[in-house]
């Protein structure tokens, strides 16, 4: 499946030798502007309605060769981000949500004033990370666990932020193991069969992060399972009234996909020196 790319433009084109545009872009790095447009124009960034701003949230106006990525921009990934000298971090969960004080003051001052002081830019990609049909959160995750997409799980949805997909028959408990060992944790599963462990599933709907009141779509569409990051005391009743077997498998674990393969796609693309740090979330 073809990856789209974009191009992007380097900092300067003054070139005054035989070296490839790439080389050179990798030795001169990219402006902050000029990346979040590639990434804008590779995730269809424009296509969504978000709870809040895509792309470029901090400019610190430094040229951009060595790029943090992580799953939220919490202090601890932007001290990574300082220890490892990079000029820009690249987030899933960035800054300005809806509904939240807007004074840079407290906890959201402290992280501002420490990428501006060590020259950081900030980069941060929601719902289009998330939906992404190669790179995104549900595909990364899909692929991994041996899924095949078939479709949204809204299918009036033009960028659908949940999947349906089927796979081989397997059975809930091997399952809930395979989630193990791609997750590196242990999904909470709650049965919505009296089948319980040994139900057979072959179509299973998906959708990272804090997305458990799909369930409700899921059984809607027909699917066996459902596999989210969060659960509410509500789930568990819902899975259970509706016949849908639900895999909690933790916000940040479902989530460490997306922003991995965006960087590893960037590093590919444009030669910048990209890594990526998990800060530890048990949620």
């Amino acid at each position: 499946m073809s990856l789209d790319v974009p191009s992007v433009s380097l900092i300067s084109n003054d070139r005054d030798d035989n070296t490839s545009t790439s080389s050179h872009q990798s030795e001169q790095g990219v402006s902050p502007t000029a990346l979040a447009k590639w990434c804008d124009q590779y995730l269809q960034a424009n296509a969504f309605k978000d709870y809040c701003p895509n792309g470029l949230q901090v400019d610190a106006q430094q040229p951009i060769r060595r790029i943090v990525t992580g799953v939220t921009a919490c202090e601890a990934l932007i001290d990574a981000a300082i220890e490892q000298n990079a000029d820009a971090l690249l987030v899933h969960h960035g800054y300005f949500w809806k509904g939240e004080p807007s004074a840079l003051t407290g906890m959201k001052g402290r992280r501002i004033h420490k990428l501006m002081q060590h020259g950081i830019s900030l980069l941060a990609y929601h719902l289009p990370l998330d939906a992404h049909r190669i790179i995104g959160n549900n595909a990364v995750l899909a692929a991994q666990l041996d899924l095949e997409i078939t479709g949204g799980l809204y299918p009036e949805e033009s960028h659908p932020v949940g999947n349906i997909a089927t796979c081989a028959p397997i059975s809930t408990s091997d399952f809930q193991s395979k989630l193990h060992r791609v997750l590196s944790r242990d999904p909470l599963v709650i049965f919505g069969s009296s089948e319980g462990a040994d139900r057979q599933l072959q179509k299973i709907a998906l959708c990272s992060g804090a997305a458990q009141d799909m369930i409700d779509q899921a059984a809607l569409m027909g699917c066996d399972a459902f596999i989210s990051g969060e659960i509410s005391e509500r789930t568990t009743h819902s899975a259970r009234e509706l016949g849908v077997d639900y895999f909690a498998c933790g916000h940040h674990a479902t989530e460490r996909g997306g922003i991995k393969a965006l960087g590893e796609l960037i590093q590919r693309e444009l030669l910048l020196e990209v890594s990526f740090t998990d800060i530890a979330n048990p949620v």
